[in-house]
């Protein structure tokens, strides 16, 4: 059994993780659960447990092997004082991803890389994990040249705050009312919204720019040929992808089903005839990565065209986050490094 401390328990991530680690059967030996100080007190259930959630401070983690981070800034504040403490931080932040010394890691795609961390394992972006499961997918039998992504991404990526705007901007619309974003820049009920994040160099935003380097990282090429739009939509849940390859060796379909379909972690669902093809209204609480729309591009010599959509609060949050932790089990890699 193993000592687990979940921060950022209270907030959306956070009990994805709980409800993760009770359906994986994680073997949870003590079970810490902290937050904020305006989260302290609450009550949760784990179990049939009820925990009273804690303000995190640095004796949340002594006697601690794994630190669960939801998110936000308390891995930054927090995190060097858990592995200080001999604890394992699995983070959901952007603070440590891109560290050279921290692994970026999703299951499916580069496990081994667990192997030589140094205290912290970093989560990726929720948009990188569901990409790049379907590209390390085609990378292995058809090497990967060039990837263009765009990105089509629920509100609850933004937060409870931004559920709730979506509900009451949709009603107000609807009773012909105002109602004045607060969450996003502009309405987002009956709207698209091209910018995720801050925007950065070469008019890029953050999240874009995420997707580009974190996804080279994972990939181990840092030459990777990588462009990114990235919108928010008016979806409550899961977030969609169209993604087009460009290929090293030709790769038919045909030939993508099968390699996609093969691959851990990936549904294929893909039957034009039927009209079969993933949506967020179908994929929502899954942990799989839902691929089709499966087509030849007819531009180039060597390319695909897929449709993706997962849950991102869960594959591309806590059910990765999980699966890390177990995959330290797995190569007996806690405490103190790869000892």
């Amino acid at each position: 059994m193993y000592n687990v401390v979940v921060v950022g328990a209270s907030g959306a991530v956070g009990q994805e993780i709980l409800k993760v680690l009770e359906e994986r059967n994680f073997p949870v030996g003590e079970l810490r659960l902290c937050a904020t100080s305006r989260s302290a007190g609450k009550q949760m259930v784990f179990r049939g447990k009820v925990y009273t959630v804690q303000e995190t401070s640095i004796d949340s983690f002594e006697g601690m092997d794994i630190a669960l981070f939801a998110g936000g800034a308390a891995s930054k504040e927090f995190g060097p004082a858990a592995v200080e403490r001999g604890c394992v931080v699995i983070d959901n932040s952007s603070n440590f991803r891109l560290d050279p010394k921290v692994p970026l890691v999703v299951p499916e795609v580069n496990p081994e890389d667990v192997k030589w961390h140094q205290g912290i394992i970093a989560n990726p972006n929720c948009s990188t994990i569901i990409m790049v499961i379907p590209l390390k997918a085609i990378k292995d039998v058809a090497g990967i040249k060039r990837v263009v992504v765009s990105t089509y991404q629920a509100v609850s990526g933004a937060g409870k705050e931004a559920i709730d705007e979506l509900t009451a901007q949709t009603r107000a619309v609807l009773d012909g009312q105002d109602y004045p974003p607060k969450v996003f820049p502009y309405q987002i009920a009956f709207n698209l919204i091209p910018h995720i994040d801050v925007f950065q160099e070469m008019d890029y935003t953050k999240e874009e720019w995420k997707m580009v380097k974190e996804t080279r990282k994972i990939l181990h090429d840092d030459q990777l040929a990588i462009t990114a739009t990235t919108v928010r939509v008016p979806v409550y849940r899961s977030h969609s992808e169209s993604i087009n390859i460009e290929t090293v060796e030709k790769l038919t379909a045909r030939k993508a089903k099968e390699v996609l379909a093969s691959f851990p972690g990936i549904v294929v669902l893909d039957d034009p005839a039927r009209k079969e093809y993933p949506m967020p209204l179908f994929c929502s609480q899954r942990d799989e990565v839902f691929v089709g729309r499966i087509r030849e591009d007819n531009s180039v010599e060597r390319g695909l065209n897929l449709w993706v959509v997962a849950d991102q609060l869960r594959k591309g949050a806590a059910t990765n986050a999980v699966q890390i932790a177990e995959l330290l089990i797995k190569y007996r890699c806690l405490r103190g490094g790869n000892r």
